[in-house]
């Protein structure tokens, strides 16, 4: 029998992360600012359990799209259509007719192959493992190297992708250290963010530039990104490259700017798209996108194309540029939506948090794991349907908050 000793937390070590963090989480519940449920009132207004009615300032739905009439309809039409939600098998045996004319549409929007799944977390959980193994790179298995903040949905992967090959851990945008890697190993892949979800975006420049050069395999996860920018949305990652060839994957959230729900991979070839339908375990269990979600997907392909769709983009980067002309973060000139204003400590972030949703104001406190230790903040999203004079309030009540604090908003 093998006696040889199990190496535990290679890559995750929960118990140690529960001690660091539940206090935490404890004390954002107690201040009302985590674990609430909330009816909607009107387009990013809502009103909790406890009566306070807030604004949503941490909502991930750059573009308002949620709320939008057309894609409402389409989701109700189509399940009316349709007659049931979904196809109750695994869709790579039998799907819905209009979840295959829904992706049809999806690739012709962004130009490349598109297969649809539940959420983009289950297409990371079932693209990365192929990926390590080496069916996309010629049966040679690449070297995994995960950015640091590459996100959770990624970043819990490892451990799946390390049964397959080795796997690193790349210093945040360090490209000095990815081009190491690729002149040391055969193959490389790189998985990462195109825009971060705590703020900042991916070199882009750098990472085409070590494509072109060494070959190297690039993962990237364009969620914030997606419809909030680029032209009918291709966001940040796709209008990048010309041609959607098979050494580069995109997956991406259709629940954020897109407006409605799931997850989508964009594909350079139609033997990867095979691959994954086939063997992409959690992007191919036994549900598939339901009716609703198709619906509203496919009236926000509709909405993409219009000369509306063009003016929320630019909206948006309105309120972004105001936002920025009144707060100065991290962030400042970035045209992603996201902003961070730092604190710190948990507890003057979730203290913060709790005295501006009781104001009428929802955000984030974000502390360690999803942040460094010691490097806690308010977390800010902005919106294209947010009027000029919500935002300024909001900067104002912000700015006099941590002045009671004694802090300065502006570092």
């Amino acid at each position: 029998m093998d006696q040889s000793p199990h190496a535990e937390n290679t890559f995750t070590n929960y118990r140690k992360l529960i001690s660091l963090a539940d206090h935490d989480w404890e004390t954002a519940e107690a201040g009302k600012v985590a674990g609430l449920n909330v009816d909607i009132r009107s387009a990013n207004c809502m009103v909790d359990q406890y009566g306070r009615v807030f604004h949503h300032f941490c909502t991930t739905s750059y573009l308002g799209l949620d709320h939008h009439p057309d894609l409402l309809k389409g989701a109700m039409n189509t399940l009316w259509a349709t007659g049931t939600l979904r196809v109750a098998n695994s869709k790579n045996r039998c799907k819905l007719a209009i979840l295959d004319q829904y992706e049809t549409e999806l690739s012709e929007l962004f130009g490349a192959r598109c297969l649809s799944t539940l959420s983009c977390s289950a297409a990371s959980a079932g693209v990365l493992p192929l990926l390590a193994s080496g069916v996309f790179t010629d049966n040679r298995p690449p070297v995994m190297v995960f950015d640091r903040l590459a996100h959770y949905s990624m970043n819990h992967l490892k451990a799946a992708c390390a049964d397959e090959t080795r796997v690193v851990t790349c210093p945040h945008n360090d490209m000095d250290f990815l081009e190491k890697q690729c002149q040391q190993n055969t193959t490389v892949a790189y998985v990462a963010d195109g825009a971060y979800s705590m703020g900042g975006v991916a070199d882009m420049d750098s990472l085409l530039y070590l494509k072109d050069r060494y070959g190297l395999f690039l993962y990237l996860d364009d969620s914030h990104a997606l419809s909030a920018v680029g032209k009918f949305g291709a966001g940040l990652v796709r209008p990048r490259l010309p041609v959607l060839d098979d050494d580069c994957l995109i997956v991406a959230s259709l629940g954020k700017s897109f407006g409605a729900s799931g997850g989508l991979v964009m594909l350079g070839s139609e033997r990867q798209k095979k691959l994954i339908q086939r063997y992409g375990g959690p992007s191919n269990w036994s549900q598939s996108l339901n009716s609703a979600a198709i619906g509203a997907g496919r009236a926000s392909i509709r909405l993409h194309r219009t000369p509306e769709f063009a003016a929320l983009q630019e909206k948006l980067q309105v309120n972004i540029r105001l936002f920025d002309s009144l707060i100065r973060t991290e962030q400042h000139g970035s045209n992603m939506a996201i902003r961070l204003i730092r604190c710190g400590e948990a507890a003057l972030a979730n203290s913060l948090a709790t005295e501006l949703a009781n104001l009428g104001f929802f955000t984030s406190a974000v502390f360690f794991p999803v942040v460094a230790q010691g490097q806690a903040a308010i977390r800010i999203t902005l919106r294209a349907d947010m009027e000029a004079a919500l935002i300024r309030h909001f900067c104002e009540l912000i700015t006099e908050l941590l002045h009671t604090h004694g802090r300065d908003v502006n570092g």
